[in-house]
């Protein structure tokens, strides 16, 4: 807790230190004494405490605050924020246990791992001895998830700021540390990413193959499957649907499939983010899958499994209940559900398509959004390709001539 004779984190150097930045807090101009005054009525009106914050409150009051800011400036929000509800299915498909560690490598701020305290803590199982890592690109971000573990009574954490992808934070003497239970949303198909880095990775994360510049999902993905601990690791990945079918990621996906690492494809509905209408898809990892899963695949199709209230999409119980035991069951139900083979999959083209598996499931393929500037950068691309290959035949051919 802080302490009383301080308002500043210097109480807390180990949890809290730099968690405010080089903010000016005595600078008049910025903050006047009536504005500081007006603040601290407000607040005195509030009882301001965990019990009266379920879960994640902290972090749902900066996300809406994001999604504001973007929408009133006319500026689209560059992070995509999941649905609490979502969260918590995830959170109840892996079953975290006392003692575990959790990890997520973009965890903005921190509401996935404060899911998996919560859902322990439900069970009335040991919830303090979690051990919760995460890190996070954006500064401020990454301090609002220290702060928001610490205000819900959080105390085995470490939140590291930094690029996950160039330099990950949690590191062992075999190379990168392995997690019990990995949750992650990475950011979709970004571009902005040091593939030349992730070409000669020093921790192997590029073991299926190395991404194109225009997406990284399939960098987060091979980041995700090496943090995961050989024996007890399973993962929640939320990713676009275009990651089960996309042609310039076969082979990636190919070799995804046959590492026997994947145990359930999740098709979800519309709307599950604050500013994107998107479906999006949960993937389940597990290293080491019961004998009866192995060499198989669980697809599910629960687009209409999603409820919508004031513009707002959400997950209800009978929703969750409906994925959960057709998870935890692991069979095929009409329209709804489908196990496959590694063989049936292969056969397939490695396609991970949903549809391809469940009758009457949508092909979101159809709806799958194509950026103009990403499409020109393809064909640019692919035609400097083509002249170069173009040329060095010339080349060849004109050298045997004069030969």
């Amino acid at each position: 807790m802080l302490s009383r004779a301080s308002n500043t984190p210097g109480a807390n150097p180990d949890t809290l230190a730099g968690v405010f930045g080089d903010g000016e807090w005595t600078n008049k101009d910025l903050l006047p004494d009536a504005t500081l005054s007006d603040l601290i009525e407000h607040f005195s009106a509030k009882t301001l405490s965990v019990a009266n914050l379920p879960e994640d409150e902290l972090g749902q009051g900066y996300e809406y605050l994001i999604k504001k800011f973007a929408d009133d400036s006319g500026h689209t929000a560059q992070e995509f924020y999941t649905n609490r509800t979502l969260v918590h299915l995830m959170t109840l498909m892996l079953e975290p246990q006392p003692g575990e560690s959790v990890y997520d490598p973009t965890c903005g701020t921190g509401g996935m791992l404060i899911s998996t305290a919560a859902e322990v803590k439900r069970q009335g199982k040991e919830w303090r001895n979690l051990r919760l890592y995460g890190q996070e690109l954006n500064y401020g971000t990454s301090a609002i998830a220290r702060m928001n573990l610490f205000l819900h009574g959080v105390t085995d954490s470490r939140i590291a700021h930094g690029d996950t992808l160039t330099k990950p934070a949690f590191l062992s003497a075999q190379g990168l540390q392995t997690f019990d239970v990995v949750l992650a949303n990475p950011p979709y198909s970004i571009k902005a990413w040091n593939r030349a880095a992730f070409a000669k990775d020093s921790y192997g994360r590029n073991m299926w193959g190395l991404p194109s510049q225009g997406r990284a999902d399939y960098a987060f993905f091979q980041h995700i499957a090496k943090s995961l601990d050989p024996t007890t690791g399973r993962s929640a990945i939320l990713f676009p649907h275009g990651v089960l079918f996309r042609r310039d990621e076969a082979t990636m996906r190919e070799r995804l499939v046959k590492s026997d690492l994947v145990e359930c494809v999740l098709g979800l509905g519309e709307g599950l983010f604050y500013n994107s209408p998107m479906p999006a898809v949960v993937i389940i990892l597990r290293s080491r899958k019961p004998v009866e899963r192995q060499g198989k695949i669980l697809f599910i199709n629960a687009l209409h499994e999603v409820s919508r209230e004031k513009g707002q999409a959400f997950l209800r119980e009978t929703h969750q209940h409906k994925i959960l035991d057709a998870y935890r069951g692991f069979t095929d139900l009409k329209q709804f559900a489908t196990v496959a083979t590694l063989d049936d999959i292969a056969a397939k083209g490695f396609s991970l398509a949903i549809p391809t598996y469940v009758e009457g499931a949508k092909d979101s393929s159809v709806g799958e959004h194509i950026d103009f500037a990403e499409a020109l950068a393809a064909w640019r691309t692919a035609a400097e390709t083509s002249d170069a290959a173009f040329a060095d035949i010339l080349s060849k051919m004109r050298t045997e001539a004069l030969a």
